[in-house]
């Protein structure tokens, strides 16, 4: 028969009394604050409220991030957009006196420099912009018709949900064929199949191939569009259609005043064999435009450089919500700290006595930290539910995309769990410290 090791029992026994004790002093911790529910209730919401608006700040600032990038993202990572821009009143050089028609913009030539001269491009996408009245009976809205090239799609990640986009054959035969937005859909066919049906543009009438899915108020891609309202319905044609349909010249007609503008095209689509390429290559598309403009009516925009700034501007939101975010934990740490502050004068007497009966200052300091630490974990599991379901409810009730990441709950939780051990401590010392013979004579 095996003998136990006679040293193991007082060992065992001197953990067991350590538990026992740590037991002791947690549920007079919490006995403690159970008899000042209220209190513990109003110092706890400080720390509810600053892990909630912690991670509900982040979601809405991670929301309004994802959906810019998801923006961008459509134009194309690869891609180097090109676009018209009206010059200003005091640089229209082209518009004469007898003539008031102004030239401005990209040209078929641009296109065709771009292709010739410079390396590492794949492709280009030429586009024209038009604002004209489409019609289906008497049902009529003004639309942002844009006359294109076969691969636009795929060029600009515009997806075909019916139907299909006009093919190269259509573009050559310069074809009366159209593809449409759904919100064109929606509000001129309605109850009709769009699909295989007649669309009236201006004074032409098209035969609707496909669908496209809505991009949501698509902005003015064009110069000629930019004084008009934002585009939400859009109408796709061949750009050997709306050429030949259109003309290269717009007229406006206004209050006492005509004007004309010719422009050959409103915006052309680079795309670039290699990624890293890409802001380099602009740098050089930039350079040759400007060769062959003599003045500023065109800009660049390099999608890649939009991402990295919105990721830049992300880090930057990010950091500021949850700077301002975290100042309401720290005021509900104070607020953890005065309680506690106050509960040591109270108690004063009590302490005297658990002293006197043995009460060691680890078991003082231990008593307070655990209240402090529940007061700001039970806090921080009510803030962490409140902060998750307060983005839910913005989605819901603002239709406002939200998003709730892993690390915003954890390190909101941790940080209030933290905020309970650091503004915890003072108050605690300065309980265990109290002479015991002074905290019995307190009244």
């Amino acid at each position: 028969m095996s003998e136990s090791n006679p040293s193991s029992a007082p060992a065992n026994r001197s953990t067991k009394f350590s538990f026992n004790r740590f037991r002791r002093t947690v549920l007079l911790g919490l006995k403690s604050l159970w008899l000042h529910k209220l209190r513990s209730l109003l110092t706890a919401l400080g720390i509810v409220f600053g892990v909630s608006s912690v991670i509900a700040m982040l979601a809405i600032g991670e929301g309004a991030s994802y959906e810019a990038q998801e923006q961008i993202k459509k134009l194309g990572s690869q891609n180097i957009i090109l676009k018209s821009l009206k010059p200003t009143a005091n640089d229209k050089g082209s518009e004469t006196s007898s003539s008031r028609v102004l030239e401005y913009g990209l040209t078929y030539d641009d296109v065709r420099r771009i292709q010739a001269t410079i390396p590492g491009v794949t492709v280009v996408v030429p586009a024209r912009v038009i604002r004209e009245f489409t019609k289906k009976r008497n049902r009529r809205i003004e639309s942002e018709i844009k006359g294109t090239v076969a691969w636009y799609p795929e060029m600009r990640n515009h997806k075909v949900s019916k139907g299909r986009f006009f093919t190269d054959l259509e573009v050559t035969a310069k074809s009366p064929v159209c593809v449409i937005s759904q919100s064109v859909a929606d509000e001129v066919f309605r109850m009709e199949e769009p699909v295989g049906s007649t669309l009236k543009v201006g004074q032409e009438y098209y035969r609707v191939i496909g669908i496209t899915e809505n991009r949501g108020s698509a902005s003015s891609e064009n110069a000629a569009a930019s004084e008009t309202e934002t585009a939400v319905y859009e109408v796709f044609i061949p750009l050997t259609t709306i050429r030949s349909r259109f003309g290269e010249t717009i007229m406006k007609r206004r209050a006492g005043s005509f004007e004309a503008e010719r422009v050959e095209l409103h915006e052309a689509t680079v795309q670039v064999d290699e990624l890293e390429q890409v802001i380099n290559v602009s740098l050089v598309v930039k350079d040759l435009l400007n060769r062959y403009h003599d003045k500023e009516d065109f800009k660049v925009e390099v999608p890649l450089e939009q991402l990295q700034q919105a990721e830049k501007t992300k880090q930057i939101f990010n950091i500021v919500l949850g700077s301002i975010a975290a100042i309401s934990l720290l005021v509900g740490g104070i607020g953890i700290m005065n309680i506690m502050l106050a509960s040591v004068t109270e108690r004063t007497r009590e302490i005297g006595i658990r002293r006197a009966l043995g009460a060691k200052k680890k078991d003082i300091i231990i008593q307070f930290l655990i209240e402090t630490i529940m007061l700001s974990v039970s806090g921080g599991l009510l803030g962490v539910a409140l902060g998750i379901s307060v983005p839910y409810l913005v989605t819901i009730f603002a239709d406002m995309k939200t998003i709730v990441t892993f690390w915003s709950p954890a390190i909101a939780f941790s940080i209030s769990a933290l905020v309970g051990v650091v503004f915890g401590i003072y108050p605690a010392l300065r309980a265990a410290e109290m002479d015991p013979v002074e905290a019995l004579r307190h009244e």
